[in-house]
């Protein structure tokens, strides 16, 4: 399915890079969100987030005041001036939303998960005209993201986006999410016009690390960004650790390099030739490599072999890992390019026993 697309057409906002969406994690009181709100507008941000209902991941924390705090987005709207945005999880939700003039709504990581829950809120927006966007799922499953965005568009939906959170991992290292910026890439890939926003907020974790995601975001061409700022983020009631000032939030935002998504490729056609080249002799060199497999595959049938010897691959694994960063490329990529190739070999091998 074909996306059909308009512009997001947010009123009074320029239409440049980066889009910045900024407010508190969550709309704790009003006056933390008047206060942040005040220092944000000071400081050029023209749309204020704040979490209304907050579904948490265990019982017993702050999930939000609901419906308590929609007078106080109404109110930052009309005394400085931004539009407003919050997220949605069910059709009362996005009612309650609208009837508040909530100007941008999005859609969560745990919503945009589960289909029933997307489909019941496309039918709720049925008829209305209005920016949503949609974070990517908590998993990275790009076909559920997507799919998501199909049936908003479907039920009229038209200026939408993505933004971009990050995916859960058991594995927890640097990020509280892992980035995994192909899959952004290939959103970007298959639905070229869709405006996709980065949270490096979610990604990051840490106020520490939101700097260095947003210029990432930024180089690989991404529309906007989506940063949770608090006036006292140390005392926020939701993911403190992340927030960072309005201040600290300029001054990020000042020290940012935008470059330009689209400029003459002359002095780069060269080099691309060369990747071409190369990139045809890659698949020279692992045909070749998959003949091969066959006919080990074809040795192994001949002598009751198994197909997977498990030393071999460990050892094929570690020698071009150690080999890999030695030519200046990182280990895990190394690693993951030749787990696709094992894989492959392996599936050849199959079908070479199963004869």
């Amino acid at each position: 399915m074909e996306l059909e697309l308009q512009p997001l057409n947010l009123a009074g906002v320029e239409d440049k890079r980066p889009l910045v969406i900024a407010g508190p994690c969550s709309a704790e009181t009003e006056e933390q969100v008047m206060d942040t709100a005040r220092q944000l507008a000071e400081s050029g941000i023209k749309i204020f987030r704040a979490g209304v209902w907050k579904p948490r991941t265990k019982p017993g924390g702050f999930e939000g005041n609901g419906l308590a705090a929609l007078p106080w987005m109404k109110r930052v709207k009309e005394e400085t001036g931004m539009l407003t945005a919050t997220e949605v999880a069910t059709p009362k939700h996005i009612e309650a939303a609208l009837e508040a003039g909530i100007d941008i709504l999005w859609i969560g990581a745990r919503t945009s998960a589960n289909p029933f829950a997307v489909q019941e809120l496309a039918d709720a927006l049925k008829g209305v005209d209005v920016p949503v966007l949609v974070k990517n799922p908590v998993n990275p499953d790009l076909e559920l993201w997507i799919g998501a965005l199909e049936r908003l568009n479907g039920a009229g939906i038209k200026r939408l986006g993505a933004i971009h959170r990050g995916f859960s991992s058991y594995d927890k290292k640097i990020y509280r999410n892992l980035p995994m910026w192909q899959i952004p890439i290939e959103l970007r890939r298959r639905v070229p016009n869709l405006p996709i926003i980065c949270d490096p907020s979610h990604i990051g974790g840490r106020r520490d690390l939101i700097a260095s995601l947003c210029q990432q975001a930024m180089d690989l061409g991404m529309d906007g960004l989506i940063v949770e700022s608090h006036c006292n983020p140390d005392c926020a009631w939701s993911d403190a650790k992340q927030q960072v000032t309005p201040d600290i939030l300029e001054y990020i935002l000042s020290l940012l390099v935008i470059r330009e998504e689209i400029q003459t490729t002359e002095n780069i056609s060269a080099l691309r030739k060369q990747i071409d080249l190369i990139d045809d002799q890659l698949i020279e060199l692992l045909a070749k490599r998959m003949r091969i497999s066959r006919e080990i595959g074809q040795y192994k049938k001949e002598h009751g072999m198994t197909i997977v010897q498990t030393s071999r691959y460990g050892e094929i694994l570690d020698k071009r890992s150690a080999q890999g960063s030695l030519c200046g490329i990182d280990q895990v990529c190394v690693r993951q390019i030749f787990e696709a190739i094992h894989e492959e070999s392996v599936r050849q091998q199959i079908e070479i026993i199963n004869k």
